[in-house]
C-alpha cells in the first residue's frame, strides 16, 4: 500500500466534518510510515486558506519549520488527545513550550508567520483543527530548521525525545500534570 501525507479533499460545495471522518483520519494515521496524515477540507491548493484535520500517533516526528517567505500563519485546535507545542528562537534554543489539550486550560494556539515550531503528539489518535493561509507550494511552503534533524533519521528520534524530556521538565516546573 502506498501512503500519502494527505487523503482527498472534498469536491462538494459542502463538506460535512463528522466523527466518522475523523475515524478515517485517524485509522490511516495510525498505518502511515510517519505516522500522521492530513484530511483537508479546502477544495484546492491553490485556495488561499487551507482547513484540515491532522491526525496524528505520538511516534510523529515533525521538524521545527517556519513559513516565512511567503508569511503565513497558523492556529490549531485540539480535537482529540493532547500535544506539547513548541516554539524557537533562530539558533534552536526553545522559545516557548505549551501543552495543549481538549480537556486542558489550553486547548489551541494561534502563531504569526515567520516563528519556528513543532508540535508532538502525547496521546494516541491525536487529532488538531489546523487552519492556514494558502496557497501551498511545496517550494516554499516551508523552511525547514537547519539545527533540527530531518524526519526519518536517528538522530530525529534523539531530538524528538529531547524535546519530551523538556516539555516533561516544564510540564513539572509548573505544576502541570501529563
Amino acid at each position: 500500500m502506498s501512503f500519502r501525507p494527505a487523503l482527498d479533499p472534498p469536491s462538494s460545495e459542502l463538506f460535512v466534518l463528522s466523527r466518522a471522518l475523523l475515524e478515517n483520519a485517524i485509522a490511516y494515521s495510525r498505518q502511515s510510515p510517519r505516522k500522521r496524515v492530513i484530511q483537508p477540507f479546502h477544495r484546492a491548493e491553490s485556495e488561499t486558506l487551507h482547513r484540515m484535520f491532522n491526525a496524528v500517533q505520538p511516534e510523529s516526528y515533525i521538524r521545527p519549520h517556519r513559513h516565512r517567505e511567503p508569511p503565513k500563519a497558523e492556529a490549531w485546535i485540539v480535537l482529540r488527545g493532547s500535544v506539547a507545542f513548541f516554539t524557537f528562537e533562530d539558533d534552536g534554543r526553545i522559545r516557548e513550550i505549551v501543552g495543549l489539550g481538549r480537556d486542558g486550560d489550553a486547548f489551541g494556539v494561534d502563531l504569526v508567520p515567520g516563528i519556528f515550531h513543532t508540535f508532538i503528539a502525547l496521546e494516541p489518535d491525536t487529532v488538531i483543527f489546523e487552519v492556514k493561509d494558502g496557497p501551498y507550494v511545496a517550494a516554499t511552503d516551508k523552511a525547514f530548521a537547519p539545527w533540527a534533524p530531518a524526519e526519518g533519521t536517528p538522530e530525529a528520534v534523539t531530538y524528538m525525545q529531547q524535546l519530551r524530556d523538556a516539555f516533561d521538565r516544564a510540564a513539572h516546573a509548573s505544576g502541570e500534570q501529563r
